[in-house]
């Protein structure tokens, strides 16, 4: 029994070694921070040579900001609901795109900070596009629409440009939900576009609860005559998003200041250690945790995808729905249920509403989906990712 004893000690004693040995090499190979940014940070500069950005969005937005006073970082107006539960901005309006004619500093995925260009309206296309006599495709989303974090010619819309050489308007922005998505298309969808594209991704049906807490968008659901005419109230938007960006600065930059302070603190670092972080972030997160969402489907969010059809029949647009799928999705195991894939392809057939099945695509090419992400890690699409969504959906539209 003794005997079994000290074997059984040794044993423990080597497991607990060899894991801690293990958390060593991590911690030596990504350092700094969380082990998903040191992983980025790590292989962006093994694979380019050059140097991550390490700098908070404040800090390199108060760098550019000493030589290049025409700059901002991106505000989404969903921020004011999340931020103080607020129903306007100003003289009780309420944006649905950001600064107009702006170099717009957006995020920092994949080693550097995107930076686009806004056009007369606040979103991320080349202003002569509003120009155009016809448009092909018009897209609205969030910020996977958008083309966060990574600079034009890669996102969607630029792709869909370049395959189908005609003309294109983004209207994604940051952080939007269903009830903006339809907000936006009331607001600027003109008479000269041939096919609406309306993207989903899967954290649409959380920011739903957000979007109905403003009564103002709640009036574009129950009002068909609503409109805010922000086409003609740009000047008035780009003041109040500024007049909220002054208000949000000094928070924001502090919490991400902070935040970057206690991740290169040595209490951070032991704690750290101890815990296992980068071996639970790295493997144990990946094989071994539950990832389990349960979330029925608001009613509003089916009236949101009828009236957005029937407005595009009005204006005699196709109308296309695209399911984007995350990274939790590959990387953590969610099944089809959990995230209400079914529920959502179900009720987007009942509505008669050609349904294009990125997931499904992801899974039948020829590589694993994580590829498609920065680095293989969580976060918007990288420029590989953007560049196969569109081909997928040109593919689809001109099959179809």
């Amino acid at each position: 029994m003794k005997t079994f004893l000290i074997y059984l000690k040794i044993i423990t004693l080597s497991i607990i070694f060899s894991i801690y040995l293990f958390q060593i090499f991590l911690t030596i190979k990504y350092s700094g921070t969380l082990g998903e940014i040191s992983k980025k940070i790590s292989l962006y500069e093994d694979g380019t040579g050059k140097e991550y950005d390490k700098r908070t969005k404040f800090e390199i937005y108060n760098d550019i900001k000493k030589i290049n006073n025409d700059i901002t970082v991106i505000v989404s107006p969903s921020f004011g609901l999340e931020y103080f539960g607020q129903q306007h901005l100003k003289d009780n309006l309420f944006p649905l795109s950001g600064f107009s004619n702006k170099k717009t500093i957006n995020c920092n995925e994949n080693g550097y900070y995107s930076i686009f260009q806004s056009d007369r309206y606040g979103f991320n296309n080349p202003d002569s596009e509003w120009d155009s006599k016809e448009i092909e495709f018009l897209l609205v989303g969030d910020s996977f629409t958008m083309g966060s974090c990574v600079n034009r010619p890669h996102d969607i819309a630029s792709n869909l440009r370049d395959l189908s050489k005609q003309n294109v308007l983004n209207l994604g922005y940051v952080a939007n939900g269903p009830l903006f998505q339809y907000a936006t298309l009331r607001e600027y969808l003109g008479d000269n576009v041939k096919k609406i594209i309306w993207f989903y991704y899967e954290n649409d049906i959380f920011d739903l609860d957000r979007d109905l807490k403003s009564n103002i968008l709640l009036n574009y659901l129950n009002d068909k005559s609503f409109s805010q005419k922000l086409k003609f109230k740009q000047n008035i938007i780009d003041d109040a998003l500024a007049a909220f960006l002054s208000r949000v600065e000094s928070l924001e930059a502090k919490k991400q200041q902070n935040d970057k302070k206690e991740k290169n603190s040595i209490i951070y670092k032991i704690e750290k250690f101890i815990t296992l972080k980068n071996i639970r972030e790295l493997f144990l997160d990946k094989y071994f945790k539950s990832y389990s969402i349960q979330k029925k489907i608001r009613p509003e969010f089916e009236q949101i995808l009828l009236k957005s059809k029937e407005l595009s029949n009005k204006k005699n647009s196709d109308f296309y729905f695209v399911f984007l799928p995350s990274y939790k999705r590959y990387a953590y195991g969610y099944d089809k249920d959990e995230i209400l894939y079914n529920e959502i392809k179900t009720m987007v057939d009942k509505l008669n509403i050609k349904f294009i099945d990125i997931h499904n695509e992801f899974l039948t090419g020829k590589k694993s989906p994580l590829e498609y992400f920065p680095f293989q890690t969580s976060g918007h699409y990288n420029i590989e990712g953007y560049k196969e969504v569109s081909k997928i959906i040109y593919k689809f539209i001109r099959e179809n």
